[in-house]
């Protein structure tokens, strides 16, 4: 339910949209270009059944998109446009975003490892074994590092971070590698993540999300909106309206297309199934 928001915003439509025909709503102001269904030829009572299912599954917000216009937005048990709410693992693929943002501007490569930017020993791993993780692994969650070790697979201390078996040949989903790939983009582009987040991608596109600490973990907050308009950006392939956030077409393109041969399903912290 997590993802909700965003696979409906980037899929929900009749057909694939190209950039000619995208609408995109201003970066400032509340203004968002809107379609009712029965101009799509939508059947409204299907539409009710679902949005009665939503409720009952404790849904906060649903928007759908058709070629970038809003054709329904629903708010649930108080909720409202303005309310924030947490991406919680659909931050992963902003965060990827992000790193290839990094990448194109020359601050970092994922092809490096990881040491280079947080420093010796931010891991219990040998010297050797830590030195063959790379960025590219923190991404593809193939670091080699034991997700089960303590019982707590968010804890990004040191003395949580043991070796199980060499970067790249063992695929974990593993919180703590991925929420350290936030303070090696930091580190390496030399500013805090919320302002490289502002700076590349928010000011762009009108969002204005923030990033908060909750204990080891660093979630996204933004209105449901915001999540509409990451979508959007990501249906256009980083095109947002004329404005080209993410030249990098081809670390897009394995962004979200599979990583490694251990999970087919995983793209750059980017479920594809």
């Amino acid at each position: 339910m997590k993802n909700l928001l965003l696979i409906i915003a980037v899929c929900f439509s009749c057909q694939i949209s190209t950039a000619q025909n995208l609408y995109f709503p201003p970066t400032t102001g509340n203004t968002w270009d809107t379609i009712s269904p029965l101009q799509l030829g939508w059947c409204p009572a299907k539409i009710d059944t679902l949005i009665q299912f939503l409720e009952n599954e404790n849904t906060k917000a649903f928007l759908v998109l058709q070629d970038g216009k809003i054709v329904i937005e629903h708010y649930y048990d108080n909720f409202n446009q303005n309310n924030l709410w947490y991406w919680a693992s659909a931050g992963k693929s902003l965060t990827a975003f992000l790193t290839g943002l990094a990448q194109e501007q020359n601050y970092l490569s994922i092809t490096d490892t990881t040491s280079d930017y947080l420093g010796l020993g931010w891991t219990s791993c040998s010297p050797a074994e830590e030195e063959k993780i790379t960025i590219l692994n923190q991404l593809t969650m193939t670091t080699g590092l034991d997700d089960t070790w303590g019982g707590n697979s968010d804890c990004i201390d040191d003395t949580c971070l043991f070796y199980e078996a060499d970067a790249g040949t063992r695929w974990a989903y593993h919180n703590a590698p991925y929420t350290l790939v936030e303070q090696v983009v930091a580190n390496a582009v030399g500013t805090t993540y919320n302002q490289w987040t502002n700076n590349t991608i928010e000011a762009q596109t009108g969002m204005s999300g923030l990033w908060i600490k909750l204990g080891y973990n660093n979630i996204y907050w933004s209105t449901p909106r915001d999540m509409a308009r990451f979508g959007l950006l990501m249906l256009n392939n980083g095109v947002w309206d004329t404005d080209t956030v993410m030249h990098d077409q081809a670390y897009l393109n394995d962004m979200i297309t599979t990583s490694q041969n251990l999970n087919s399903s995983y793209g750059f912290l980017w479920w594809l199934n």
